[in-house]
């Protein structure tokens, strides 16, 4: 049987992967600070939460290509509650932002089409590109007293066949913001190579500190915007399988036509969730304040046991759910992070956010506030056992 070479994947379990699920089989413990599912990670839901899905409007099937009027009516109350107006035929509904990402794969390139996304970022546009016949090209953030994109590394990187840039806003798992004077020096690339940019905005509402992050749903000047988020991370609600497009600049009217094509073609959303999103989205506060403080909990205890610990460095971060680990690259962080696991903590490792192999952790900030604490005492432990000489030491900046 021939199947087709953009499903030719190497599904071989990894070393790492494999001891995970051993040990998990085997009932030792394992503190997970990988965790990325809230609804696995002990917060309290509205016990009304599911109530919406039993209306019985959901019984009729009216099938709208876009997604129902009073559910993208919905999407727009929420940016207006960031400030901004969007019209609800700049909206589609997606079930999921994989869905999102894959619909503006279609309607922006052709088969052999180039995307750039900044590195390092999360893995799954690599797989989601593939099977839309898509390159995926890296661009690298850079890190001075904070992570920054590179304008000049990403000019470099733009071609003839480069359709799109991809932003994570903040990105995953760095918790960089996009500044204005980055957004500024984009803007400015896509005007001049005509190329889209496509904002994905799922961890806009957890950003550290009182200030609000800025969305760029209301577009930039002379761009072609489209920004991506949904239920997943701002309501806490993965299983519902919610997402959007907001389209925006001046070609905005006839993407929407070809996004409604695309649409229509799978049909994908569901009556009673979209007939929930309102009431949803409404009450996303409660569970948004829950992760909030979770997150610089988790955030504030990894700080003070590394404080004593030289080798290992926390960069820093201005949002989302992740934090970045600078360590000695004394081996493949995939061996640290299996000699880890040994010591009952799941992490990871680096190069699976496309950083280089040696030399970089990545711990998850959402879990258990107790697990999360034992996690990294696992880890501060190890590393006062893992000192290394000169001749292994890194620089904190990458």
């Amino acid at each position: 049987m021939k199947f087709s070479r953009r499903t030719d994947w190497n599904t071989e379990e990894s070393a790492l992967a494999k001891a995970h699920r051993e040990r998990v089989r085997a009932r030792l413990p394992v503190a997970d600070l990988t965790a990325s599912n809230p609804t696995r990670c002990g917060f309290a839901y509205d016990a009304q939460l599911l109530e919406p899905l039993t209306n019985q409007s959901a019984l009729d099937y009216d099938p709208q290509p876009l997604g129902l009027l009073r559910s993208r009516e919905a999407v727009c109350a929420y940016y207006a509650d960031h400030g901004f107006a969007v019209s609800p035929d700049r909206v589609v509904l997606t079930t999921s932002t994989s869905e999102a990402y894959s619909f503006l794969f279609k309607l922006l390139c052709d088969p052999g089409g180039e995307i750039l996304v900044p590195q390092p970022g999360y893995p799954l546009f690599d797989f989601l590109a593939v099977l839309d016949d898509v390159r995926i090209k890296g661009a690298p953030l850079v890190y001075d007293h904070g992570w920054q994109i590179d304008p000049e590394s990403f000019g470099r990187a733009i071609s003839d066949e480069t359709r799109a840039i991809v932003l994570v806003h903040p990105n995953n798992p760095t918790g960089h913001f996009t500044k204005r004077w980055e957004a500024e020096e984009l803007a400015k690339l896509c005007r001049e190579r005509e190329i889209a940019l496509i904002v994905d905005e799922v961890f806009l509402d957890y950003a550290f500190g009182a200030e609000r992050a800025t969305s760029f749903a209301a577009g930039l000047e002379g761009v072609d915007v489209y920004a991506v988020s949904g239920l997943s991370k701002i309501a806490g609600l993965p299983q519902m399988k919610a997402a959007w497009i907001v389209a925006s600049g001046s070609h905005a009217a006839d993407a929407m036509a070809r996004l409604e094509v695309i649409a229509d073609t799978f049909l994908s959303m569901n009556a009673p969730v979209q007939g929930a999103m309102s009431a949803w989205l409404e009450g996303r506060g409660k569970i948004q304040k829950q992760i909030k403080e979770r997150v610089e909990a988790n955030l504030a205890e990894l700080d003070r046991q590394l404080a004593d610990l030289s080798i290992v460095r926390r960069l820093e971060v201005e949002g989302g759910w992740y934090a970045v680990l600078r360590i000695p690259a004394l081996q493949p962080d995939e061996t640290t992070a299996l000699e880890l696991l040994e010591r009952g903590v799941w992490v990871h490792p680096g190069y699976f956010f496309g950083m280089e192999e040696k030399g970089w952790l990545v711990v998850s900030l959402l879990g258990p506030v107790e697990q999360f604490r034992t996690g990294v005492k696992a880890i501060v432990d190890y590393f006062r056992t893992h000192q290394p000489d000169n001749n292994c030491l890194v620089s904190i900046e990458p």
